[in-house]
């Protein structure tokens, strides 16, 4: 008995301490955008554009948010959106309250799921989008983000 009470005990703890919800108040929602929408912001802008598309419940997009964060710092002259897919408003809240809080990106919402499939690519995330300043897309990358594969990237379209 003494042992399934230390058990649960520091299960309680581990669980604790991976938590990561945010203390203080959330951020705004993600805007919901339509396929529409998010492709004339892209296309007439004239910004080159890195577009993210996440989930609060995907593991490597929690990965590669922090990477993403720094990146919106070391490229102002890109703009960045956080494309948030098939999520509630609360856990997108809390995620961008984790590792967006400093970000400086556009944050759009698809509950659907269905925009990066009208982009040509699938449903699963994360995926990256890389626009030109004339709104071409220069490459799309699906999965999990690597540090030398974004540096890669943005040198192609941020000239």
């Amino acid at each position: 008995m003494r042992r399934l009470i230390t058990l649960l005990a520091s299960l309680a703890l581990v669980l604790a301490a991976c938590s990561s919800s945010p203390s203080g108040p959330l951020p705004d929602p993600p805007t919901p955008t339509s396929y529409e929408e998010l492709n004339t912001a892209i296309t007439t802008d004239g910004e080159p554009t890195v577009l993210n598309v996440w989930a609060s419940w995907c593991l490597p997009c929690r990965s590669e948010a922090p990477l993403l964060a720094q990146a919106t710092r070391s490229h102002p002259d890109v703009r960045f959106i956080a494309l948030n897919v098939r999520d509630t408003e609360r856990n997108a809240q809390e995620f961008m309250a984790e590792f967006y809080s400093t970000a400086d990106m556009v944050h759009l919402s698809d509950r659907s799921g269905r925009i990066p499939i009208d982009m040509g690519a699938t449903s699963g995330v994360p995926i990256t989008f890389f626009f030109s300043s004339n709104g071409e897309l220069v490459n799309m990358h699906l999965g999990i983000i690597d540090e030398p594969t974004l540096a890669r990237f943005l040198d192609e379209i941020d000239r």
